[in-house]
């Protein structure tokens, strides 16, 4: 009976690896193929019987080849004018050359914009055109266009090969957890995966086809519940309501998101609640370990550093979406320089390069300039050494870099033994709970990428690594096409915070860089992290333009044509 007992426990650390790839590159053949889903929301007509389509919600007209519709005339400014949509069907157009550079119909910008409809003629400096929203024609063209390029792997068939992903490990649990742990870590996979499909059902009772970004994320989550199973066994009833905190509020991120004026003037009210947590981390935070990042509300302890990741990135695209207002760099800078101070304060630096690593990010998606960023990372690393000088603890952490095999017994205690543990599970793995990394400090959290190769393997600890990285290029890739520049911003900085902190947890705890500390998106035990990256990705998701791929898209283009047309 023992000896069956090895085969079939063998035979779950070979399929663990062999069903994470094959999901790994099912969702990426999804999300990243070739083809995708133009959509064509208006045009305009030039005088010559030219016509320019609009596919964004969001276009910078002028005779410079990088706006979004260019008409190579020289009366035309580099960027003449901007045309934007709300979430309404509402077209404005503003002048970005003055007031008497454009006229519609005889009216001109007094700063607010002006109203265009269908028909409209348009004045750009001599320049006439005419602005045509959607015909049904039109419609009908770019809804096949957007059919043929359709074709989805289908993710139920995705969703069972992660289903018996998180069997095998149930089942490699119940041979090396401790009895008394067996049932609830039976029964906190079990509810995750009830969680799942319901999630997938309810998406797809609102005809939604795309599941890939969530199908990630959940295969993640189910790596953290692991890693949490076989550290704080425990604490598997408190692990699994975090991780329904974190699903729920995707849910209603991703619904908040459906409205994007709302979601536009919701950033004063989210700024200063991120300003009014972190002021209160500084002025009533714990020090651990030299950094003072916690706080105890009633008995919970938050790490309010993660929720302000959600908000940041919230107010930066609410902020910048309007690429043409430079005052609302300004007030961004402002905004990120507070956040960032406050974080030097509680010597949280992990955190400080992740903020920093998003607002170069959003800021050269606002610029488009490298000069911008160039000196912004001159001045962060300035004032990286003055942290590095009033904060010793960094300082000594920063000393170790590199030379963590000098000092095994002291500076370099965590790392070495990550190291040899990561050694030893090989490409399979020593088996989910079977390892020993777990019982040596922040094991999984700061270290959990050497503890995913101890206990589930090389391959699947790659594998995890990989499936942010998927993510980060699918918001990438959304960003050529996405409908308004709320959501490509959001989206890419988004993508950002979780790949720096990607690196610097993976790259920390093998000693390439400096160990600062970072967890590991969705996988890292904790409740403010885990919460803190199901909110960002949200966004991610609300960036992606396939045809049903997005909740945040209300309704079809056709119907949603018809409605304007019966008001």
């Amino acid at each position: 009976m023992e000896a069956f007992s090895d085969i079939i426990i063998s035979a779950a650390r070979w399929a663990l690896p062999v069903l994470s790839v094959w999901l790994l590159a099912r969702c990426m053949a999804s999300m990243l193929r070739e083809k995708y889903e133009p959509e064509l929301w208006a045009w305009l007509e030039t005088s010559g019987g030219e016509t320019a389509a609009i596919r964004h919600w969001e276009c910078i007209i002028g005779r410079a080849k990088g706006c979004d519709i260019v008409i190579d005339r020289e009366e035309l400014a580099p960027r003449h004018a901007a045309l934007i949509r709300d979430s309404r069907g509402v077209w404005t157009l503003y002048s970005l050359a003055g007031g008497d550079a454009l006229s519609v119909g005889g009216r001109r910008d007094e700063g607010d914009g002006i109203t265009v409809a269908t028909g409209d003629k348009i004045t750009l400096a001599g320049e006439k055109v005419v602005f045509r929203d959607l015909s049904e024609k039109q419609i009908e063209a770019a809804e096949a266009l957007r059919s043929e390029a359709g074709g989805y792997i289908r993710p139920g068939v995705t969703l069972f090969l992660l289903t018996v992903i998180q069997l095998l490990l149930v089942l490699e649990f119940s041979v090396y957890a401790e009895t008394e742990y067996v049932l609830p870590i039976a029964l906190s996979f079990a509810a995750l995966i009830a969680a799942q499909w319901c999630y997938f059902l309810l998406m797809r009772a609102i005809n939604r086809s795309g599941f890939e970004p969530e199908t990630l994320a959940f295969y993640l989550s189910t790596l953290g519940l692991a890693v949490a199973a076989g550290a704080v066994p425990e604490d598997m009833l408190k692990q699994l309501l975090l991780l329904f905190a974190g699903i729920f509020t995707f849910i209603g991120v991703g619904w908040f998101l459906r409205d994007l004026g709302r979601a536009k003037a919701m950033r004063w009210p989210v700024g200063i609640a991120a300003a009014a947590l972190l002021a209160l981390n500084v002025l009533m935070g714990e020090t651990v370990y030299g950094a003072t990042n916690w706080i105890s509300i009633g008995g919970v302890t938050l790490q309010p550093s993660e929720f302000v990741k959600v908000a940041y990135v919230w107010v930066g695209a609410a902020t910048l979406d309007r690429l043409f207002r430079s005052r609302n760099l300004f007030f961004f800078i402002g905004f990120s320089a507070a956040i960032v101070g406050a974080l030097a304060l509680m010597g949280d630096f992990g955190s400080a390069v992740v903020f920093f690593a998003a607002f170069l990010i959003i800021s050269f998606m606002r610029s488009g300039s490298f000069a911008t960023v160039f000196l912004a990372i001159a001045s962060a690393v300035l004032a990286g050494f003055l942290v590095l000088t009033v904060k010793p603890y960094i300082a000594t952490r920063f000393a170790a870099w590199g030379h963590i095999w000098d000092d095994p017994w002291d500076s370099g205690w965590q790392q070495t033994r990550a190291l040899s543990a990561a050694a030893s599970g090989g490409l399979l793995g020593v088996g989910a709970g079977n390892g020993w990394l777990k019982d040596i400090f922040a094991a999984d959290t700061d270290l959990v990428f050497c503890l995913l190769c101890e206990e589930l393997g090389l391959i699947v600890a790659f594998c995890a690594m990989l499936a942010l990285l998927a993510l980060t290029f699918f918001a990438v890739r959304n960003a050529a096409q996405g409908r308004s520049s709320f959501f490509v911003i959001a989206a890419v900085a988004s993508a950002a915070i979780m790949l720096a902190q990607l690196a610097l947890n993976v790259f920390g705890c093998v000693d390439i860089l400096p160990f600062t500390g970072v967890t590991f998106p969705f996988v890292s035990r904790g409740g403010s992290s885990l919460i803190s990256c199901w909110g960002l990705l949200a966004f991610i998701k609300a960036s992606d333009t396939r045809r049903g791929g997005s909740f945040t898209v209300r309704l079809p283009v056709r119907e949603a044509h018809r409605r304007r047309s019966e008001k």
